[in-house]
């Protein structure tokens, strides 16, 4: 009897411990991660071949202009640091993982309601991973998050262009981040000039002459924008779409008399200097101030760069008739698609919320700085992903992807191209080619 006691609990043992280690193996490879394809996510959104690396690195814009200490129209000078998240195609040693925690915060820190909660989530690539150097050089992407936000706040989109075989690079914003947030003019003057200087920075170091990992394996001569929200407003201006008379008032309203935005504007000559032609995409996600003057007709004239804009029909942040739609018609100089999420509102852009922001006693208002009120996060997230892959791939790759963009505009109308059977509801896909 003691005999068969002692079997039954050694087996019972034996058992437990093999349904521990089972449902831990189950749970880490079924864990859903930000990017990650849903069963109906469009063809596009699934992962490219390559594995992903991921670093930071840290820059110093000297020199630059100190709006948040301007006074009387004068402009004192500073040293503006920028951090910036760069991922890339990696070789990855026998036994790593593609697998990263990444260290974000909730709340904004000029904000005493909204205090800042640290918080992590999980990503799919790898910490200082070696980059493939035998494949040649990888298209440059270059992106600009929203007011606050930060460097991880589209992770489910780096990640997965840079396994398409690119070079993302995306940018911490100063005065601009959930952690040191400041003044709203430090933003407007500073997003499309952070965004030039990055890309000097990140061209700098690819050059087969620099000691730096990207050294050999960047090509910014095919380079692309992508911009959320404020983001968007600086990757417009970079792209060609000056700033207007009233952005000038605008921002000298609420930086004591400064007009250190001038030189973004579209009369302004180191502006239409700047312009630069290693730049052959833009993606504008809910660009933010067409509703508040900061384009006219004339400035939205010399964009002339193939734009993809991404919006909402229901944005009530940067508006959508007079705002993003607007953006959109007048530039009539551009190749220029329009994808629209009917009924959602501003978020169509970052990662889902996270979790913590429902447990962590912030105002709702945290949760819905990513949180859409109409659609699942994650599937936007999917079809986001499927159509930057096909723009992308055909302006920075000469891929054959114009499938994928010539659409009946009314997704309710037919199945799109690439998308499962009875999918692709809800959406919209305007096409204006530019005037010859």
């Amino acid at each position: 009897m003691k005999l068969q006691f002692s079997k039954w609990l050694f087996f019972s043992f034996s058992l437990f411990i093999f349904c521990v280690i089972s449902s831990k193996n189950t749970f880490s490879q079924d864990v859903f991660v930000y990017g990650d394809a849903l069963p109906d996510a469009p063809e596009l959104a699934q992962r490219g071949e390559f594995k992903v690396g991921v670093r930071t690195l840290d820059f110093v814009n000297k020199g630059q202009v100190d709006v948040l200490k301007s006074k009387g129209g004068i402009d004192p000078i500073y040293d503006r640091n920028i951090k910036v998240e760069v991922w890339y195609p990696a070789n990855l040693v026998q036994g790593a993982k593609e697998s990263i925690l990444y260290d974000e915060v909730m709340g904004t820190s000029n904000d005493p309601k909204r205090p800042l909660i640290p918080f992590t989530f999980a990503g799919r690539a790898s910490r200082d991973a070696s980059p493939i150097t035998s494949n040649g050089t990888f298209p440059l992407i270059i992106v600009s998050h929203g007011y606050v936000g930060s460097r991880f706040l589209l992770t489910y989109l780096t990640e997965n262009l840079a396994s398409k075989g690119y070079v993302v690079v995306a940018i911490d914003h100063t005065e601009s981040t959930f952690r040191d947030a400041a003044g709203f003019q430090s933003t407007l003057l500073n997003r499309s000039k952070d965004v030039l200087f990055v890309l000097n920075q990140i061209a700098d170091l690819g050059k087969n002459t620099s000691k730096n990992f990207l050294s050999g394996i960047v090509n910014s001569d095919e380079s692309a924008l992508i911009g959320y929200s404020m983001g968007g407003y600086g990757v417009l201006n970079v792209a060609g779409a000056g700033y207007s008379e009233g952005a000038v008032k605008l921002f000298g309203s609420i930086s004591g008399g400064s007009k250190a935005i001038e030189v973004r504007t579209a009369n302004n000559p180191d502006y239409k200097n700047s312009q630069d032609s290693r730049i052959k995409a833009v993606i504008a996600f809910a660009p933010w101030g067409m509703e508040r003057g900061v384009w006219d007709a004339e400035g939205l004239k010399g964009l002339k760069t193939p734009t993809f804009f991404i919006a909402g029909s229901q944005d009530d942040i940067s508006g959508y008739e007079k705002g993003i739609k607007a953006i959109y018609n007048g530039s009539i100089n551009a190749n220029r698609y329009m994808l629209t999420y009917m009924n959602a509102r501003h978020n169509v852009a970052p990662n889902p919320p996270p979790v913590e922001s429902l447990k962590s006693g912030l105002p709702f208002d945290e949760y819905y700085r990513y949180a859409e009120p109409t659609w699942n996060e994650r599937r936007i997230n999917n079809i986001n992903q499927h159509f930057i892959t096909a723009f992308l791939g055909i302006h920075l790759k000469k891929k054959d992807f114009g499938k994928y963009l010539e659409l009946k505009e009314n997704s309710n109308e037919k199945t799109w191209t690439g998308f499962k059977n009875r999918s692709s509801t809800g959406l919209e896909l305007m096409h204006s080619e530019a005037i010859k």
